[in-house]
């Protein structure tokens, strides 16, 4: 008697459920599709939004010429070894347009504050980074959608973030040439102004008879010149402790090099003749002026290198697609929203008249209705009632 008695008590159940659909239905029918149609006239309301897109290829970083040959240049092949890649170059310039910087730059240019009526820039620039959105995808291409109530702002704004990443990218070293290029570039300012005293004191030193039979055009050139590959060699051991560890093999290999151009230098200088007369004031300072024209000749044809590597694959943004005024509006979405807002109020106004038929059938029991009663009573209280 149990087992059959369960499948009737069911059927009863889904029965009496259908009966309370059945009894609401004109709620659950023309309540949805009004919520519908109201939420259908709202957008109507709404001014349309635009948005505009932009696609680009940023800057690739490659194996650069002279990233290359430095490896046979011996003491300054691992200046710029620190100067490694990003591993994912394309997720650093949407960090980059992102950026205060660039923010800055349009809130300025657009005059944004007084667009989106802003009190400060910092709100301008929350407001700027809601209207616009910046992706990178898996084709190594960067997307920019960029949404206002006019078209062609939108486009405009799109293409300006661009052109504000090309002028970052010019005072940035973003790429392997440009990190190079600018470390040689200091290196060869310090050096010019070095090697310009040097000049200057040689200019002030006297010429005797003992100095002129030292022979410094050959024998001291010579000694400043293997004095300026030592400290190049210096230089390109500091570097690589960045990357390398001191058991690395070309670690290992640069300092046996080192050691041997200092025992040469050590020999050199037990040979010099100058050193052996005792003090040639001339010979000292030509010395000085012959070690800081190596070190500038050194720097000049390295910056030289990644001038030209620079401006090989430098920091071009190639522009796939250009933002133009879009011709559809991208929100809002009439017949989603009006959709979504039917479902939603059908769905509540379901459950809604489940609940109401629940406690109505719970009041009937004596029990439920004290308890109801009771929770009224409380829920008075609470009030202040």
């Amino acid at each position: 008697m149990t087992e059959t008695q369960a499948p009737e008590d069911d059927e009863i159940s889904l029965l009496d459920l259908l009966q309370v659909v059945v009894d609401n239905l004109r709620l659950l029918v023309l309540g949805p599709l009004a919520a519908g149609l109201l939420a259908l006239g709202i957008t109507f309301a709404i001014a349309p939004t635009f948005t505009a897109t932009t696609k680009f290829m940023p800057p690739q970083q490659q194996q650069s010429a002279a990233a290359s040959m430095l490896q046979s240049l011996g003491a300054l092949g691992g200046l710029a070894g620190a100067a490694t890649g990003i591993k994912n170059p394309s997720d650093q310039y949407v960090a980059f347009m992102k950026s205060r910087s660039i923010q800055d730059a349009l809130v300025d240019r657009f005059k944004l504050m007084d667009r989106y009526e802003a009190k400060f820039k910092e709100s301008a620039r929350k407001e700027l980074d809601g209207n616009v959105l910046i992706a990178s995808g898996k084709d190594g291409l960067i997307t920019i959608d960029a949404s206002d109530k006019q078209p062609e702002f939108a486009a405009q704004l799109a293409n300006a973030y661009v052109e504000e990443l090309h002028t970052l990218l010019g005072r940035l070293a973003v790429t392997e040439a440009q990190q190079r290029r600018l470390f040689f570039e200091k290196q060869l300012n310090h050096t010019k102004n070095s090697l310009i005293k040097a000049e200057q004191a040689l200019k002030t030193s006297g010429v005797n008879s003992n100095v002129l039979k030292t022979n410094p055009t050959a024998a001291v050139e010579a000694l400043a010149r293997l004095k300026a590959s030592i400290t190049a060699q210096e230089i390109k051991l500091a570097s690589m402790r960045g990357y390398l560890t001191e058991s690395a093999p070309d670690f290992k290999q640069a300092q046996t090099e080192l050691a041997a151009m200092r025992a040469q230098m050590a020999r050199a200088e037990q040979a010099d003749p100058a050193a052996q007369a005792g003090s040639s004031d001339y010979v000292t300072k030509f010395r000085d002026f012959k070690y800081f024209e190596t070190l500038f000749e050194l720097f000049a044809k390295q910056f030289e290198m990644a001038r030209i590597d620079e401006s090989r694959e430098g920091a071009v943004i190639q522009v796939v697609d250009v933002a133009v005024p879009p011709e559809l509006k991208a929100k809002p979405k009439k017949a989603l929203i009006a959709m979504l807002t039917t479902l939603a109020t059908g769905f509540a106004l379901l459950l809604f008249v489940f609940i109401r038929q629940a406690l109505r059938g719970a009041a009937q029991s004596p029990d439920t209705a004290e308890k109801l009663a009771g929770l009224h009573q409380a829920w008075r209280t609470a009030l202040g009632k």
